[in-house]
């Protein structure tokens, strides 16, 4: 699945299509600072990992661009606080 998630930066959005139906993770940059705004899955997607996986390709990327993150969106900020290994990115 990882492999199937798109990063549109244009957009500052990752999203996951399967059928015609979109998951996607939202996110702002400011300063160095990524946002995580929202994180969506349609009932369709629902049960699957795929909110995880899209948190977790945007912490990646956070990581590899030497970003701090600032986790707005509820999922994300709970996902941080159960994966210890992204803890250092916080904001």
């Amino acid at each position: 699945m990882t492999q199937a998630i798109q990063h549109r930066a244009d957009e500052q959005c990752f999203y996951y299509e399967e059928n015609g139906t979109q998951a996607y993770l939202e996110y702002t940059l400011s300063q160095k600072v990524m946002s995580i705004d929202h994180t969506w899955v349609p009932n369709e997607l629902g049960g699957r990992g795929i909110a995880a996986a899209l948190t977790r390709r945007a912490l990646n990327m956070a990581r590899e661009q030497q970003l701090r993150v600032r986790p707005v969106c509820t999922y994300a900020a709970r996902f941080i606080e159960k994966n210890p290994e992204y803890q250092a990115l916080l904001a």
